[in-house]
């Protein structure tokens, strides 16, 4: 039986810390699933087909490549349910696991059908700084019926809403960083152009 971790972000863009947890990845699990998705929480700034090309340039730009990491456009749904169903159709004998950020172990109890999820497939939680896993929180999953494990794994210090916000590339990837700016996308980069002094 596969055993599948299945990653779906915002990748708003997707940085650094995203390509550092899909290399831990794919080392614990036999095939990773990568997608990018509308978060029904979050408002985005760039279209899904810009998102989900952006992490394909992070998994491309692994080295050494790993072969067990796929972008699959197929899976990014709105709702994870949803998500958890065509994996169920894709993967007819695979044993599934949705890794999630630290930051949304509070936002699980308000998820679509989130009970049915719990029983379909395991959790992993990776760390985020600023973020601390509260044990009240976890113990509360597992009492729904979660069967939840924390990665030994702590996230970079980074973020898409770093970058969004405030125009701080740090996290990002050099591919990345020439695919945002060729396709002229997000807002902070156009304040850096008007920023810019005319010569």
């Amino acid at each position: 039986m596969l055993n599948i971790a299945l990653f779906g972000t915002s990748a708003d863009p997707p940085t650094a810390g995203h390509q550092r947890i899909l290399v831990w990845l794919s080392h614990q699990f036999d095939w990773v699933a990568v997608w990018a998705s509308d978060n029904p929480f979050k408002s985005h700034q760039t279209p899904l087909e810009h998102r989900m090309a952006m992490l394909q340039l992070l998994i491309d730009d692994i080295q050494p490549p790993r072969q067990n990491l796929q972008v699959h456009p197929e899976l990014s749904c709105s709702r994870t349910i949803h998500t958890v169903e065509l994996a169920y159709q894709r993967w007819k004998d695979a044993r599934f696991t949705l890794v999630i950020g630290s930051d949304l172990v509070y936002q699980l109890p308000s998820w679509y059908r989130v009970e049915v999820l719990f029983e379909q497939v395991n959790w992993l939680v990776i760390p985020r700084p600023g973020y601390p896993v509260n044990d009240l929180a976890l113990a509360e999953l597992r009492r729904r019926g979660a069967k939840v494990a924390i990665a030994d794994l702590m996230g970079l210090d980074t973020s898409s809403t770093a970058y969004r916000e405030r125009g701080n590339t740090d996290g990002l990837t050099p591919p990345i960083e020439d695919y945002i700016h060729r396709e002229q996308l997000y807002r902070c980069q156009e304040e850096s152009r008007e920023r810019q002094p005319i010569r």
